[in-house]
């Protein structure tokens, strides 16, 4: 709060707020950080255990006890930064459960019409029939924003769902997401962090679906007629691609890759009886260390790690009565630059945001807004971790570790 010094205690409150769904609004009482005010600090935290890799180049991580919720060791746990694909795993806990898996769906060319240019695919095509499952299927093994498209228009189209998962992500209380499309392509303003990806993978996995399709190693996916394909789950350390060893134990979840944001991952393994996550974003280059540095991450946390005492928690969601906090005070103002949470990649509010103008938050938001925007005009948002990706005119280039693989391979991926 030092930086907000010029503001009234009243503008702050008013403006947290109103930038957040109604379903995680902060009362004015709370000072809580989500997971605990350590994991709002900058830097490795750790307490009573040694050990950790020397060589994690990654913007941010974190290792957690998937059942317990326990935080072991972060770094930058709640740094803003693009999700990728892995924004995957939030759409999945958004959706998973509107369809049955033998549900059969004629593909229109409207429903393939918005899926970004460059995006990777599974080979979705229009007036083919597929189950709910096959679509699954291709989400999580492919990573195919053609089958999140699908899906999204089943479920009512693009900005329906892009607003019900900015709606999910309140409730799990992951205050660092902004969701602008449904399958992590980047657009501007779209961020998550190593703490909010760590909260989706952990709900996701209490789901049997969720957790059998991010384990599927491979698939028979339909051509058309008789005819089939066969996809392969792009996790390299559950593969074993690439020249990786596959990963002793681990059950999934899901990685993502776009030329803006990198690689980022996170991975799921269970060993003695006991499971972690870890969640690495964005290292230095090489499409392999986000795979080494989290089964690194993973050693720690199954070998010396188990001395560790809980630096934070992945806290409760607030449909299962977790109690409500506050996101890290550096990311407010941030949140407010970025745009409101839950505008569709058009830029226009969504069905969440517009239900979000309670008399009461807007009285706030007036004062509020306006003078966290006059004092934070000019300044960066703690060195740059609130701006969502921008990729100045670029042709983006996603997303998913199918597009980057073709790459490496020198073959061509289906466009």
């Amino acid at each position: 709060m030092r930086d907000c010094s010029r503001l009234s205690r009243r503008a702050v409150l008013g403006l947290t707020a109103a930038a957040l769904p109604l379903t995680a609004a902060v009362p004015a009482a709370a000072t809580t950080v989500v997971g605990g005010e350590r994991l709002a600090r900058g830097g490795v935290q750790v307490l009573g255990a040694g050990g950790l890799p020397k060589k994690l180049t990654a913007r941010a991580w974190l290792v957690a006890d998937c059942e317990t919720g326990e935080v072991l060791a972060s770094f930058n746990a709640h740094r803003r930064l693009a999700p990728a694909s892995t924004l995957k795993m939030l759409f999945a806990d958004t959706l998973l459960t509107r369809f049955a898996p033998t549900l059969r769906y004629r593909v229109t060319d409207a429903d393939l019409a918005d899926v970004p240019l460059g995006s990777s695919l599974v080979g979705i095509k229009p007036g083919l029939t597929y189950t709910v499952d096959q679509l699954w299927q291709g989400v999580f093994l492919r990573s195919g924003n053609d089958a999140v498209h699908v899906l999204a228009h089943m479920n009512g189209g693009i900005d329906k769902t892009v607003a019900e998962m900015q709606a999910r992500a309140g409730d799990l209380q992951a205050l660092d997401t902004h969701v602008v499309s449904p399958d992590g392509f980047d657009h501007k303003g779209q961020i998550s962090s190593a703490y909010d990806l760590t909260l989706f993978a952990r709900h996701g996995l209490k789901n049997d679906d969720f957790r059998r399709y991010c384990g599927t190693r491979t698939a028979d996916f339909p051509a058309g007629g008789k005819k089939t394909f066969q996809i392969q789950n792009t996790d390299r350390l559950l593969t074993g691609a690439w020249g990786l060893h596959t990963y002793d134990g681990l059950i999934g979840v899901k990685n993502g890759y776009t030329s803006h944001a990198g690689n980022t991952f996170t991975g799921a393994a269970t060993r003695g009886g006991r499971t972690l996550l870890v969640t690495v974003m964005h290292p230095v280059a090489g499409s392999n260390a986000v795979y080494e540095q989290t089964a690194a991450l993973l050693d720690w946390g199954f070998g010396e790690g188990r001395s560790a005492q809980a630096v934070g928690t992945l806290v409760t969601p607030l449909s299962e009565g977790g109690a409500n906090a506050t996101e890290a005070p550096a990311h407010r103002a941030a949140r407010a630059a970025a745009g409101a949470p839950g505008t569709a990649s058009g830029g226009r509010p969504s069905t969440l945001r517009l239900l979000e103008g309670a008399a009461g938050t807007a009285a706030l938001l007036g004062a509020g807004a306006w003078a966290l925007r006059r004092r934070f005009r000019t300044a960066p948002a703690a060195a740059g971790e609130g701006q969502g990706p921008d990729t100045g005119g670029r042709a983006a280039r996603d997303v998913d570790e199918s597009a980057a693989e073709t790459a490496e391979s020198g073959g061509r991926h289906r466009r």
